[in-house]
């Protein structure tokens, strides 16, 4: 039976063909059926633009009734996450570059008094504001809170304090991006970005398109060990991700104002173990998918929950728990901490290198993953 030229007959036997041609294609008929279900995941769970219990450490120089009261409500507005005291200065610059805390609370010496006397002391609010998104609503939050914290102590004589107006001055210092401009925290985010979302995919169609073209038996006569066909191709896109920094840097320094407060030097050291990290990625998923087509899904699959659960897009601190500990695995992760810690902060080898070592054990991981792969496809 036809209509106006159209076989049901043959569009039926088509429609088989092609169904027994997806279910052959378990891998991408996987892909389409996980990346949507990831994405629900990720998106109904794991993003949350409002975080809390963030990280908080106390320099009291005094402790007294309206000191814990302080401290108390701060905590109790479910913003803060009291971590820890401190007792200097350099504690709490120290405390801020390596992201031990998000916020540092000092009350000065003389406090207790000079509140009684209604002298309207102040508080300073040190915040780390390389992600102002995640530091804003905490900001106004701790600004509404000193206008109630102290009402349970200012009784008795001390009540007449409770009708003029705010009774500390809380002095809020936002480090690192005192403007709170977002592209200070997106553009050296990007470098990242741009580096996963393309060093894996160029080297994930390496050994797929040799397999494609045909040159796969050329490649397996050669006298050439797996790890060298490995580093052989690795090291022409580490060249190439070099090139794409320099015109990141470039555009963050020129076009958008981003501060180079650190050292290029250790920058460049950090982006090659970076950049190591996502090409051996790319290799293995090149040895497990059978072309390119295959290749480029499992490259989105990955590069998708890296983009979502690094903090780039969204605070890390705003995911659950179990989304965090998930995002620690990707190196994109850490390398964000990493080139925003040395841009904006000026940090050194100490402290970067507790999210360097994750970058280089996962590096190790996927390199020992890929050869073991490659193997198998020679066998």
């Amino acid at each position: 039976m036809s209509l106006s030229g159209l076989s049901w007959s043959r569009l039926m036997a088509v429609m088989v063909k092609e169904i027994i041609q997806m279910r052959r294609d378990r891998l991408t008929f996987a892909m389409m059926v996980g990346v949507p279900l990831l994405q629900l995941l990720l998106f109904g769970y794991a993003i949350n633009s409002d975080p809390k219990t963030l990280p908080t450490m106390v320099n009291a120089e005094e402790s007294g009734p309206f000191s814990r009261a302080l401290v108390a409500g701060l905590a109790n507005s479910s913003y803060f996450h009291m971590v820890g005291e401190i007792h200097s200065e350099a504690e709490a610059e120290q405390a801020l570059a390596t992201g031990d805390a998000a916020f540092v609370v000092t009350i000065p010496a003389g406090f207790e008094k000079a509140l009684v006397r209604g002298e309207r002391p102040a508080i300073l609010l040190e915040a780390d504001a390389t992600d102002p998104a995640a530091a804003s609503n905490a900001v106004a939050a701790a600004t509404g809170l000193v206008r109630t914290v102290f009402d349970s102590e200012l009784t008795g004589p001390l009540s007449k304090l409770r009708g003029q107006g705010d009774p500390v001055e809380l002095r809020i210092h936002r480090r690192y991006n005192p403007e709170g401009i977002t592209q200070y925290n997106i553009v050296p985010g990007l470098m990242g970005v741009i580096l996963t979302m393309t060093m894996v995919m160029m080297t994930a169609l390496a050994v797929t398109r040799e397999r494609e073209r045909g040159t796969m038996e050329n490649l397996l006569a050669m006298p050439v060990r797996p790890a060298e066909v490995m580093v052989g191709k690795i090291l022409p896109y580490i060249v190439v991700g070099y090139v794409q920094v320099v015109v990141i840097v470039a555009a963050a320094r020129w076009l958008f104002g981003v501060p180079v407060v650190g050292s290029l030097s250790l920058l460049s050291v950090a982006l090659l173990i970076f950049i190591a990290s996502n090409l051996t990625v790319g290799f293995t998923f090149s040895t497990v998918a059978k072309n390119q087509l295959q290749a480029m899904q499992m490259s989105f699959f990955f590069f998708l929950p890296s983009i979502l659960l690094s903090g780039f897009m969204f605070p890390f601190r705003g995911m659950p728990v179990w989304a965090q500990w998930v995002g620690e695995v990707f190196p994109l992760t850490h390398f964000l901490r990493v080139v925003r810690g040395i841009l904006l902060k000026g940090n050194g080898v100490a402290e970067i290198w507790p999210e360097m070592w994750p970058i280089i054990a996962f590096v190790a991981l996927s390199a020992l993953l890929a050869l073991k792969r490659y193997r198998e496809t020679l066998d």
